[in-house]
């Protein structure tokens, strides 16, 4: 993770701190870069996240589910008649 401090210095301590908290703030992502910027008694976070591989997920009649072992047989013949749409 790159770390970028702007307008002024900050001690290891306090980066870790800071990290830990957009750690905590933004769990299921992962962040790849992250600016804290100085501005006299205020410090703003900037946060920049990683790309994630994206996960399917499918919707048979009002059921969204990210696998289709979770559908019954009726469901899944419903999903395999249905007609597909390009994007």
């Amino acid at each position: 993770m790159k770390i970028n401090v702007i307008g002024g210095e900050m001690d290891r301590h306090e980066i870790d701190e800071y990290i830990k908290y957009a750690a905590e703030k933004y769990t299921g992502r992962q962040i790849g870069q992250m600016d804290i910027i100085i501005d006299g008694e205020f410090v703003d976070l900037k946060v920049y996240f990683k790309d994630m591989d994206f996960q399917r997920v499918y919707r048979s009649t009002d059921y969204l589910v990210n696998t289709m072992e979770k559908l019954n047989d009726a469901k899944r013949s419903e999903f395999s008649e249905k007609e597909r749409h390009s994007v």
